[in-house]
């Protein structure tokens, strides 16, 4: 955790500091204590890449939580927000708002974000809980697969329709442009919510992770648990994509790269999948700018050349288990 904290730390200043305009340390140790409206170097950290460097941040944690959430609540190695239809949920519900309520503000959308997420989990529980057998975590990726796929269809049809697709390009790639302070601190609040109640949940998810049947003999409520975390899913997932837009396989990556640190226990594995999903979207962000300085690489794009082979390794590792 001290380890990842620093490296966080670390990251962030890097990113305030490289970009088309590379600006030295203690310029920006200057902009943040003691800015002056004069200097543009400190109009650029203060007004761009200071709000963009926090949203990834806040961003990457709610990625990973919700990620480390999903996998303890369903026990499925393969469980995130982008592979069982949640991320185009949100997508969909976006591509409806800018079609047919234009002009709304960011905390409106951030509500339509959290509907769609909403549509996006009852779809793919829904599919799995009818396939004969149960829900097996096979299922539950199969149908996380063809609900995002429907979805996202949807929301190109919607897009080419009414001719949005220049507005929703942004959200489908995925990227932290345009990052402002209002956006910080609306999603700041919303962020440190369902850390917080993931973190009270954090213990019940340990137990849920040893079976059905322990948890009960503990006196464990088990359905009332998978609710709350639904719910704590749905407001990272659903704040997270309202900023960023559509990124995918955070949730996959960090929280096992928490587990092969920290062990079993989510009271551990939670605040970890925190500083390491933050880390990953700051270090990616400040890729995706690197790669060709005057143009925006979109953030999905560089995390998804890790997150393919990580989840075809993961597939193959866990192949088995899964059926």
């Amino acid at each position: 955790m001290l380890a990842g904290i620093a490296g966080l730390l670390l990251a962030l200043v890097s990113s305030v500091s490289v970009g088309a305009a590379d600006i030295d340390f203690l310029t920006v140790w200057e902009a943040v204590f003691q800015y002056n409206k004069a200097l543009q170097q400190h109009q650029i950290i203060q007004e761009l890449r200071l709000p963009r460097a926090l949203a990834g941040a806040l961003t990457g944690a709610c990625f990973a939580v919700a990620g480390a959430v999903m996998q303890g609540m369903t026990r499925n190695p393969l469980a995130d927000p982008g592979l069982l239809g949640i991320n185009a949920g949100a997508g969909f519900a976006l591509a409806l708002s800018f079609s047919f309520l234009p002009g709304l503000s960011y905390q409106q959308l951030m509500g339509f974000s959290f509907l769609g997420a909403a549509l996006g989990t009852g779809l793919v529980f829904g599919i799995g809980a009818l396939a004969r057998g149960g829900m097996s975590p096979l299922r539950l990726v199969l149908a996380g697969a063809s609900v995002t796929a429907l979805l996202t269809a949807l929301s190109q049809g919607v897009a080419l329709y009414f001719r949005v697709g220049q507005e929703l390009d942004f959200w489908f790639a995925g990227g932290l442009s345009g990052m402002k302070w209002q956006h910080v601190q609306l999603l700041a609040p919303w962020t440190a919510a369902g850390l917080l109640v993931s973190l009270l949940l954090s213990r019940s998810l340990t137990i849920l992770g040893m079976g059905e049947e322990v948890a009960a003999g503990l006196g464990q409520r088990s359905g009332l648990v998978k609710f709350a975390c639904s719910i704590v899913v749905l407001v990272l997932a659903g704040a997270a994509v309202s900023a960023v837009g559509v990124v995918g396989f955070v949730g996959l990556i960090i929280p096992h790269m928490a587990r092969s640190l920290v062990g079993a226990d989510y009271r551990f594995i939670i605040p970890c999948s925190a500083v390491l999903g933050s880390l990953l979207m700051v270090v990616a962000d400040m890729g995706a700018r690197l790669v060709n300085p005057n143009f925006e690489t979109p953030v999905g794009a560089v995390i998804a050349l890790i997150g393919v082979p990580f989840f075809l390794y993961l597939t193959r590792r866990h192949r088995r288990r899964m059926e």
